[in-house]
């Protein structure tokens, strides 16, 4: 892709979806994802929190149950309250990502 197509395509986008764009954009840059690994060797390439087997996916899959923040935080003693901080902005950053990896566990 060129820099070019890249701005023609972004000059195609509706306002609330250039505002999306540029949210994301800003979030990437801004935000280093402290904490968040992505591994080929370690849970498929996942997101995981830190160097865990913890996948991102898992921790907002836990939340959309209605799990609190705490529970979580019962349930996986090595975590801790920075470590959800760092889940919810990847989450929140890669929503794609993160439903297509709960969609295929539920499919497993």
């Amino acid at each position: 892709m060129t820099t070019q197509s890249l701005q023609n395509q972004l000059l195609a986008l509706t306002p609330d979806e250039k505002y999306q764009t540029i949210q994301f954009l800003t979030s990437s840059l801004v935000t280093p994802w402290q904490g968040i690994n992505k591994t080929p060797d370690l849970m498929g390439g996942e997101a995981c929190i830190r160097d865990t087997r913890i996948p991102v996916w898992l921790l907002v899959s836990y939340s959309r149950m209605g799990l609190s923040e705490a529970k979580i935080l019962d349930n996986y003693p090595t975590l801790t309250a920075s470590d959800l901080v760092n889940a919810w902005s990847y989450a929140s950053a890669n929503p794609a990502e993160i439903d297509r990896a709960i969609e295929r566990q539920e499919a497993a």
